[in-house]
């Protein structure tokens, strides 16, 4: 996280400077057109996509930790692991299930996901190729799946 921190201030500050370059190309040139003020302009247009660059990637990285974490605590919200947390209590009502089941779950979920996406134009006929039993919680033998 330090790279990515260290990255965004370092595209930052050479974007800064490079918009402080071009400001005083123009004033040395008496706001004509020149060589020099050209190179400036060029050298901010690069600064400018790197810090683009850099902010894209932080927060792609903000997304994934964010998406982490969540999946963390879906987990430990739902295999029970919370009750024993300091501070928690697990008074849901549910069951625990096991987090190989609730993985399969979140795949079957984002699969479907997909399919209504791509899906969301036909004529409602079934889009998917792969069938799969739905997971119906009610049923033991879901459960041993």
């Amino acid at each position: 996280m330090d790279n990515i921190v260290d990255s965004l201030n370092s595209a930052y500050q050479e974007f800064v400077a490079a918009a402080a370059s071009v400001l005083e190309a123009k004033e040395s040139s008496g706001g004509q057109k020149t060589a020099a003020t050209d190179a400036a302009l060029e050298n901010f247009k690069q600064r400018w996509e790197l810090f683009r660059v850099a902010c894209d990637q932080a927060e792609e990285f903000v997304e994934s930790v964010k998406q982490r974490i969540g999946s963390e605590c879906l987990v430990d919200e739902a295999t029970g692991s919370v009750a024993g947390k300091s501070g928690q209590n697990a008074t849901t009502g549910l069951p625990p299930i096991s987090a190989v089941r609730l993985e399969q779950m979140s795949k079957a979920v984002r699969w479907l996901v997909i399919e209504l996406q791509q899906g969301s134009g036909t004529a409602g006929g079934p889009s998917h190729s792969h069938v799969s039993p739905p997971f119906d919680a009610r049923f033991s033998e879901d459960a041993a799946q």
